[in-house]
């Protein structure tokens, strides 16, 4: 499984409605997707900060996603360039199917 962490980083010109209404609209898109097992979207307020965190079941099929296309599409929606970094990620703890006193 591959992480990848889409940063935004904005200089005082921060609008924290901005981000929430592109996360908002965008969530329908990464419903279903092939090879994208999940994606979060965040705000970092105090530190004028957007970042996403998506995880992919291999490298091809983010770094397929991840075109020079699409790096111009998000920085015309949050207005800001972003920071893209590729990991490969360990393990997953997923306790969003564990009841409490199982």
């Amino acid at each position: 499984m591959i992480g990848v962490s889409v940063t935004f980083q904005y200089d005082d010109d921060f609008d924290r409605a901005r981000v929430v209404a592109v996360a908002a609209n965008a969530r329908g898109t990464f419903e279903g997707m092939p090879g994208l097992r999940s994606k979060v979207f965040t705000v970092d307020e105090q530190h004028h900060r957007a970042m996403n965190f998506y995880v992919w079941d291999s490298r091809d099929a983010a770094q397929s996603f991840f075109s020079d296309e699409m790096r111009q599409r998000v920085t015309g929606l949050y207005g800001v360039a972003p920071t893209v970094d590729f990991v490969e990620i360990a393990e997953i703890v997923d306790n969003s199917g564990v009841q409490a006193g199982s």
